[in-house]
């Protein structure tokens, strides 16, 4: 029977295109699923500010009344004006292997973004970069991350049967929490802060700390981050709704500040403990016992923290001032009992952020690619 596609566009039919994303990895150890709700309103037009300027589409792949594939295409019309492409992006995408449900699911895809006037497709990507991105390509025998995709192995196989080739590569590291701040970077960091005369100040009120840096935290995101490949600056809109959903759950000495001798912020540097096992034992369900898993990996014991990001201002970068967020933070990873550190997605020709570990037992474990076809 030939395969059928269904789009998606109600509530009930995305908590469905979310669950079969995880109902696929069951039997995976690797897999760390997301919280259904958080990509359902993720998705959902009413709840994500991104769709001020966002367009997407949903479809389901079925073979015999059964599930067996889903994807979204989401045009991202900020990033489009800003590059001058015509570029439909593609993303939350699974199938079985088999080469039929993945043809039939892009073909949707691609008919619908060429009705919109695109001329290449590209992904997976998100919304923006806080959606995750890059299918994996390297690293299939590791637990993934609360931030990143996982995927089974035939998933690239399958895109360049389709034709696609590689855009983008993502690499991410492991790392050794040292027993010390290592005495090189303790030395950098000194003359840094002496130098620029920079302070790394701490809170313990996350209300405080987002009356005084909530807003310059993610607006300093866009301003690090503007260059970097597909990049979509966060509008107002969805700087208030990250930092009621982040900052109220982390912990606040996981997160380092650089300011100046004017309380500016210059820097920032924002960890978490590691949440894959928890997730992968809440199976997408925050009740009625997930929340009890999330809560132990948050405030009990762990031995994994996850480098959700690092920012510095341009005019910074390349004169050392990293070496002052882990100074201020590897105390906290040793009192905490981190014994491991996880980079997430770092660009491969980023040389830039790679060679902060360089002061670091690392090895580079995950590659992941974005992919690129012409329509």
């Amino acid at each position: 029977m030939a395969i059928e596609i269904r789009k998606i566009d109600t509530k009930c039919g995305l908590k469905k295109f979310v669950k079969w994303g995880i109902d696929l990895y069951k039997d995976n150890d690797c897999f760390v699923p997301p919280l259904v709700m958080d990509d359902v309103n993720t998705l959902d037009p009413h709840n994500n500010p991104a769709f001020d300027f966002c367009e997407s589409i949903y479809f389901m792949a079925y073979d015999d009344g059964k599930p067996v594939g889903r994807i979204a295409g989401i045009i991202n019309n900020v990033v489009n004006e800003k590059t001058g492409k015509k570029t439909l992006r593609f993303g939350w995408v699974d199938f079985i292997d088999d080469l039929r449900v993945s043809e039939a699911l892009f073909r949707a895809v691609e008919v619908w973004g060429r009705s919109k006037g695109m001329e290449e497709i590209v992904g997976p990507l998100g919304f923006s970069d806080m959606d995750p991105e890059g299918m994996l390509v390297e690293g299939f025998d590791q637990e993934g991350t609360m931030a990143t995709i996982y995927n089974y192995p035939y998933y690239p196989k399958h895109l360049e049967a389709m034709g696609f080739e590689k855009e983008a590569d993502w690499v991410e590291f492991r790392m050794t929490v040292p027993d010390g701040i290592p005495e090189r970077y303790q030395r950098i960091s000194d003359i840094i802060k002496r130098k620029y005369e920079l302070s790394t100040p701490k809170y313990t009120s996350a209300k405080k700390l987002v009356k005084d840096y909530g807003q310059e935290i993610f607006q300093l995101i866009n301003e690090a981050y503007s260059e970097l490949y597909g990049y979509s600056p966060l509008t107002p809109r969805q700087i208030n709704r990250y930092i009621s959903m982040y900052i109220p759950v982390l912990r606040l000495d996981n997160i380092s500040l650089i300011v100046d001798k004017d309380k500016k912020l210059i820097g920032v540097g924002i960890a978490m403990p590691s949440m894959s096992k928890a997730l992968i034992k809440c199976r997408g369900r925050m009740f009625p016992f997930g929340w009890i898993h999330l809560l132990k990996a948050l405030r009990g014991q762990n031995d994994v923290v996850d480098l959700l990001l690092v920012a510095v201002k341009p005019e910074y970068q390349s004169k050392g001032v990293n070496s002052l967020l882990f100074t201020d933070l590897i105390p906290c990873f040793i009192k905490n009992g981190y014994k491991f550190a996880e980079s997430n997605p770092e660009l491969e020709l980023n040389q830039k952020v790679q060679s902060q570990w360089g002061y670091f037992e690392t090895r580079q474990h995950k590659r992941r690619r974005a992919f690129r076809k012409s329509l």
